[in-house]
């Protein structure tokens, strides 16, 4: 499992085999005066894609999507192309990304690397607290179990205030070497929070019942129809957009 590292200053992607999503092309939206003051920016987002993604409860895009907006629907960056090249369908492009290298053990977070070549977690993990934030209660048996709440210590490792005092209660300077350490972690954390759920029985398989991604239709609602707007927000019929991506 190997991280995906993007500079700060100027964000380029270091190594190769980001995947089918234009993380690039993402980043440059967020950045860009297209989106809207309050978007997340790209490893808050992928933490926040993350978090939801292993969940204990599937929360639906109509949800998500104005968060990562921070709180309002951006205009599409690209005109005259299908979803997936419009920041709507590199979002979920990137959910079905996650879902797929989780199911596969390969999951690769976007951290950042700053200007004295350390890797940077601290984004990608307040964007998965985010997204446990949308679902707390579903969350909490995680925390009050010994062995659950241990696979978020690496994870909330990361996280701190303007202090600098960490969510573990962690002064504002640590050992680079447990940094490291913890930010290696990430990717297994990760792995056995979804198995975690998946024991329990609490969370059924997004791919598997649609949401808008490919699957069947959502639950608690009617058939799409294939020249139906999207359940993902997108404003695209369903059959050029989530119904019609992999």
């Amino acid at each position: 499992m190997r991280a995906q590292m993007l500079a700060e200053a100027p964000l380029e992607p270091l190594g190769h085999g980001l995947g089918r999503v234009d993380l690039e092309q993402l980043d440059a939206f967020l950045k860009s005066d297209r989106s809207q003051p309050g978007s997340m920016m790209l490893s808050e987002l992928d933490g926040f894609l993350t978090g939801l993604a292993v969940g204990p409860e599937l929360v639906r895009p109509s949800e998500w999507l104005p968060l990562v907006w921070g709180g309002a629907a951006p205009a599409l960056a690209f005109t005259g192309v299908d979803a997936p090249t419009a920041p709507v369908g590199l979002v979920t492009g990137r959910y079905k990304e996650i879902l797929r290298e989780v199911a596969d053990d390969a999951l690769a977070p976007i951290f950042w690397k700053d200007s004295d070549d350390r890797i940077v977690a601290a984004d990608w993990a307040e964007g998965f607290v985010q997204a446990i934030k949308l679902r707390m209660d579903a969350w909490r048996p995680l925390f009050t179990s010994r062995r659950g709440g241990r696979l978020l210590v690496p994870i909330l490792w990361q996280c701190r205030g303007e202090s600098g005092r960490s969510l573990l209660g962690l002064g504002p300077h640590t050992d680079d070497h447990l940094d490291e350490a913890a930010i290696a972690l990430i990717p297994n954390s990760v792995k056995q929070i979804a198995a975690h759920w998946s024991r329990r029985g609490s969370r059924p398989n997004p791919m598997t019942i649609g949401l808008g991604f490919g699957g069947g239709p959502p639950r608690a609602a009617g058939k799409i129809g294939r020249n139906d707007p999207c359940p993902c927000g997108s404003g695209k019929k369903f059959k050029r957009c989530c119904g019609g991506v992999d």
